[in-house]
């Protein structure tokens, strides 16, 4: 099975206005191959969390075969999903929060709970806006897609 390093990072701007633009920043390191992929794209009305989610899917989906992941991401929201198994927790309960409610991007968390069962994914928490080279450059590439989005004058 490939081992391969996968950096995420989503982003929104004016996150919870009406009227917004996201990106998302991906960064796919194969070490066997000393070979570096990135993926940016932006997306107009939507929130953070849902960037965030959607950066890792991204990044999942673009592998062409089940392997060995470790995933970087600064979001707290999707590591501590998975590194405290709250994930499960909401899937036996038919994928809600239980009595505390509805799971808001249940769609996403499903989305990505499929991915992980065809890859073994590791979930590591970095630190975001700090010295880490490729969540650093993630950042740059959310930026990125958002400025385009924003060009492009798509609202």
């Amino acid at each position: 099975m490939k081992e391969i390093i996968i950096y995420t990072d989503g982003g929104c701007r004016d996150n919870g206005a009406k009227v917004n633009v996201g990106g998302i920043g991906v960064v796919l390191i194969y070490p066997e191959k000393d070979y570096i992929k990135e993926y940016r794209e932006g997306y107009k009305n939507t929130t953070n969390n849902q960037m965030e989610l959607l950066a890792v899917i991204k990044g999942l989906k673009m592998l062409k075969e089940p392997c060995k992941v470790i995933l970087h991401s600064d979001s707290a929201y999707v590591v501590n999903a998975f590194q405290q198994k709250w994930i499960e927790a909401w899937r036996q309960k038919g994928w809600t929060r239980g009595k505390s409610g509805e799971l808001k991007n249940k769609e996403l968390w499903i989305e990505l709970y499929e991915l992980t069962g065809i890859h073994r994914v590791e979930f590591k928490k970095v630190k975001g806006h700090a010295d880490d080279q490729y969540n650093n450059r993630c950042d740059e590439l959310v930026n990125i897609a958002m400025d385009e989005i924003t060009e492009q004058n798509i609202f």
